[in-house]
């Protein structure tokens, strides 16, 4: 696999004009998709997950296969998310090894967001260029399962299917305990605030070279309603 090529991911992200956009952005003290930036607080915290953006991954960044090209990604989403109906969803602040994420509050909505995940992950299945053998060593570690390796083999990434859990990162891995507590009691205040997460779409978000922040570059309303972005 090229290391110089632009990736492209499918993500969930909360619609902007919400309040959910809102937060998480400045939170991570990042828009991806207007290049704002915020100075906030949690600024010394969040330096892992404000290159990606404020989302939650449906399918992992990719590379696309030989002459597969973004709009032909863009062209099979849009058709994808079309078939999906949107949901509010509440959510919890929890601790995930040290790091702190958004989590579904119900194990029906985890597990309806599993097979949303599943079914954009074989939508794009022809159009993601696959790692190589090398780079699929090179990514095996002792941490993961057997389940997880044979996943990485087949798919290009461990965490898809019955591994995939929805999680919207807070923090990055963070030693300190107490930490990680003071960002889950933060967070729950506001969830209590912003109430359910509106579920109404996914974005397409772009890494133009490595290292490089994402950007969020379109939209995909669910249902094709357009009354979201």
């Amino acid at each position: 696999m090229s290391g110089t090529s632009p990736r492209i991911a499918l993500y969930y992200a909360p619609p902007a004009s919400s309040a959910w956009w809102r937060e998480g952005c400045e939170w991570l003290g990042r828009d991806a998709e207007n290049g704002l930036s915020f100075d906030t607080p949690a600024h010394a915290v969040t330096q892992s997950p404000r290159r990606y953006g404020w989302h939650a991954t449906l399918v992992a960044p990719f590379q696309c296969a030989p002459g597969v090209t973004f709009d032909d990604v863009l062209a099979v989403s849009r058709a994808w998310a079309s078939s999906i109906a949107r949901f509010d969803m509440p959510v919890r602040a929890a601790e995930l090894g040290r790091f702190v994420a958004l989590r579904p509050s119900d194990d029906a909505d985890d597990a309806r967001l599993r097979s949303i995940a599943a079914s954009a992950l074989q939508s794009l299945a022809t159009l993601r260029l696959m790692p190589s053998a090398a780079d699929i060593a090179r990514r095996v570690n002792e941490g993961m399962s057997a389940r997880q390796i044979a996943l990485l083999r087949e798919w290009g990434y461990p965490y898809v299917l019955d591994e995939y859990r929805f999680h919207m990162t807070l923090s990055d891995s963070l030693d300190h305990a107490d930490t990680r507590a003071s960002i889950v009691g933060e967070w729950t205040q506001r969830i209590d605030t912003l109430g359910a997460m509106p579920v109404h779409g996914a974005a397409l978000f772009i890494e133009a070279e490595p290292g490089a922040p994402f950007t969020l570059w379109q939209r995909l309303p669910f249902n094709n309603a357009q009354d979201v972005a």
